[in-house]
């Protein structure tokens, strides 16, 4: 599949819903934490393969505020998981030359984890190649908010008016400033749902949903995904004609 992809045609950046860890524990029995260690496995394949094939961008939604109701026990070890996963994988990161950073409200997860993850972000801050970003206690909806919240406050303390609120402003306010927006949404286990996932961003973006679960996620399904994503066309609003011409 690697060979039929089109290089001169590859998206700039692409977002995964990693989707399943439950239900592949699940199949084989075991609890659920056990799809989550297992699960690391698939983002270093996509991850490194992205970085092969000269992707830009690379988000994963690890976890959303949403998932702070889950059972209490899975939240803990999926923190644990979280900070032991970071410190392991910065030599490799470091060896594939991918700079590393976060979106979402990272001040609200543990001080553990959190001092791990700027920890990396730094070490990896002057790699040149893609960018991985972990979207952690994320959620659409929260980052919408937190801009519409920064664009009152302006208004209030006088330093902008309503009349200069457009796209441009707003878009400075999220938490992907400066980051393209996903042309390529890849979501795991078959559910068809974006799971308020970078919902201003999404707006254009083609979405490709996949029945395999995320522990068995690979390479070959990530070029798989790219080739179906090059297959369509892309209108953006316009008629096919209009894009052809």
């Amino acid at each position: 599949m690697k060979e039929k992809l089109d290089h001169n045609n590859l998206p700039e950046h692409i977002a995964v819903i990693m989707d399943g860890n439950g239900r592949w524990a699940k199949k084989k029995g075991a609890a659920r934490v056990f799809g989550h260690q297992n699960a690391i496995e698939a983002v270093r394949e996509v991850t490194e393969g992205c970085a092969e094939l000269g992707v830009h961008y690379l988000t994963l939604y690890a976890f959303s505020t949403e998932n702070w109701g889950r059972p209490k026990l899975e939240v803990e070890a999926l923190m644990q998981l979280l900070v032991s996963t970071i410190s392991n994988e910065v030599e490799t990161l470091m060896k594939n030359n991918v700079r590393l950073t976060a979106i979402g409200d990272l001040e609200s997860l543990p001080k553990s984890c959190n001092h791990k993850l700027k920890e990396a972000i730094e070490l990896t801050n002057s790699n040149t190649g893609l960018t991985l970003i972990l979207a952690l206690n994320y959620s659409g909806r929260w980052e919408i908010l937190q801009a519409a919240k920064k664009i009152a406050q302006m208004v209030e303390n006088d330093q902008l008016q309503s009349s200069e609120v457009n796209v441009s402003l707003w878009e400075n306010l999220l938490s992907t400033k400066n980051i393209p927006d996903p042309e390529l949404l890849i979501r795991t286990s078959g559910e068809m749902r974006i799971s308020n996932f970078l919902l201003w961003q999404i707006a254009y973006t083609e979405l490709y949903v996949t029945p395999v679960l995320w522990p068995d996620f690979r390479r070959e399904h990530l070029y798989e995904a790219i080739f179906a994503f090059q297959q369509r066309e892309r209108r953006f609003g316009k008629i096919s004609e209009q894009v052809k011409s």
